[in-house]
């Protein structure tokens, strides 16, 4: 029996005459718990990764000294190119024009999205730059969604987002460094609509082994022109490697495989964790401490983010049931 979520009991049980209504709501009830847990494993895979890039961008900016932002973006897509090569050993052949042309989207998607954020960092604080970096996937969740409760959920985690800005003093910032996160901010959401469609024409990790692959080509040449041989340096390069496996290699991993089970709408509101993620990572490796209305703002993210998740998987319950 080849029932899908979403499929009416009448339906399961026309489907052959053999199966008897008992047994069709056991399938479905099996469909129900498959759906639901599916959903909360997705859940958590993007925590991971929101969790683990933001504790590598904080050890990255720790590294900014020794190579520049331009050379730790390079050490990270350089590393994690070669790690998930060696790793996923991706086939070459076989694929469309059109598959090729997702990859190379995707890999500049990343290039971009990585050296912007990077210049922004360098400029002002970690958890003002990543608040302003995450208005690009609120913003795509705004234009996506085809719900109402998710554009609530959606303004309410935009809220959060202004008082983190507004508690962190957007103010004083310096402005170019603000145009570079709200650029990266832009490549964020660009990054999301690519990674969905390249874990769809790729089987596992292949596609995104291709794509850092590209981005990796495409900054070398502009990490060299920067740092030069400081790039090789051994403490420096370990560093390096570091930044690649918990900015790149893990968080980009997790979140491909997710957005295989999760829409790009409910994804995308998710990733207004990540100020609040930043934040943590900005207390425990940069000592940049938590003003109380911060912690509000942050408060008011979580809640719009586990808002959208309930939801999510409550319209699976319903299309099962």
């Amino acid at each position: 029996m080849n029932a899908q979520p979403g499929t009416d009991r009448s339906t399961v049980v026309a489907a052959g005459s053999a199966v008897t209504e008992p047994e069709a709501v056991g399938a479905l009830g099996r469909l129900k718990r498959r759906g639901t847990q599916g959903n909360v494993g997705a859940i958590g895979l993007v925590l991971a990764a929101g969790l683990s890039v933001q504790f590598g961008a904080g050890l990255a900016v720790s590294l900014m000294p020794r190579a520049g932002a331009v050379g730790v973006v390079t050490l990270r897509l350089v590393a994690a190119a070669l790690v998930l090569l060696v790793i996923c050993r991706p086939k070459l052949r076989g694929h469309s024009r059109r598959d090729w042309g997702t990859v190379l989207a995707f890999g500049l998607s990343l290039a971009a999205m990585n050296g912007l954020f990077y210049q922004a960092v360098d400029r002002i604080p970690l958890g003002p730059a990543v608040t302003l970096e995450v208005l690009g996937p609120l913003a795509l969740s705004v234009f996506a969604t085809r719900r109402l409760v998710n554009l609530l959920w959606a303004a309410l985690a935009l809220l959060g987002v202004f008082l983190l800005g507004g508690a962190g003093g957007f103010g004083s910032l310096d402005l170019v460094g603000a145009a570079f996160a709200l650029g990266a901010g832009a490549m964020w959401a660009a990054y999301i609509v690519f990674s969905a469609k390249t874990g769809q024409r790729f089987p596992s990790a292949d596609g995104l082994a291709l794509a850092m692959a590209v981005a990796a080509v495409v900054m070398l040449p502009l990490g060299i022109a920067e740092a030069g041989s400081k790039l090789l340096v051994p403490t420096t390069l370990l560093l390096g490697i570091g930044v690649a496996v918990l900015s790149s290699v893990l968080p980009y991993t997790l979140e491909l495989l997710a957005l295989r089970r999760l829409p790009a709408s409910t994804f995308a509101i998710m990733m207004s964790l990540e100020p609040a993620m930043a934040a943590a990572a900005g207390f425990l490796l940069l000592d940049q401490g938590l003003a109380v209305a911060q912690v509000i703002a942050i408060g008011l993210v979580i809640v719009a983010s586990m808002g959208a998740v309930r939801t999510q998987v409550g319209r699976n319950r319903v299309g099962v049931g």
